[in-house]
């Protein structure tokens, strides 16, 4: 695997890739949570249409997807292929969506994790984000974050 420095826009020929990547990423969650994780079911190819999904990696190893809203950059979802992990690259791409928000003058990042994540809930404060809320949004429990710029 060849890991650039920085995440390029996905191309129509990285849906499969990204689907990939996102199902081995998202897959061993199903069984704690009871439900298959939300990033797994989205339209992959109308995320990468919309220049939303940014990868890393020759094969892809990992992505994330970055929605602009008016006051702040949505984290949608962050995968990095098993294979992959320990490598530094989910890491590398949370630096991007700040560098990626910053780009676009947004001042702040908000993202959230399913309630039993709980490798997650660990992993975003560490990197300054802070807990906003617990909300239940249909069949998921979710932890909102946010994670102001300077």
């Amino acid at each position: 695997m060849i890991v650039s420095p920085l995440p390029r826009v996905a191309r129509a020929a990285d849906v499969p890739a990204v689907r990939a990547v996102t199902d081995a990423a998202y897959h061993p969650y199903i069984e704690r949570i009871g439900i298959r994780p939300a990033p797994m079911d989205a339209d992959h190819a109308a995320e990468v249409a919309a220049g939303h999904v940014f990868v890393l990696g020759e094969p892809v190893a990992g992505l994330v997807v970055l929605v602009p809203a008016a006051d702040h950059l949505f984290l949608d979802s962050l995968a990095v292929h098993p294979d992959a992990h320990g490598t530094g690259l989910g890491r590398a791409l949370l630096g991007f969506a700040e560098a990626r928000a910053r780009e676009l003058g947004l001042p702040e990042i908000r993202l959230y994790t399913n309630a039993l994540m709980w490798e997650n809930r660990k992993l975003y404060p560490r990197y300054g984000y802070e807990l906003v809320e617990r909300r239940v949004d249909g069949p998921y429990d979710r932890f909102h974050y946010r994670k102001h710029l300077d």
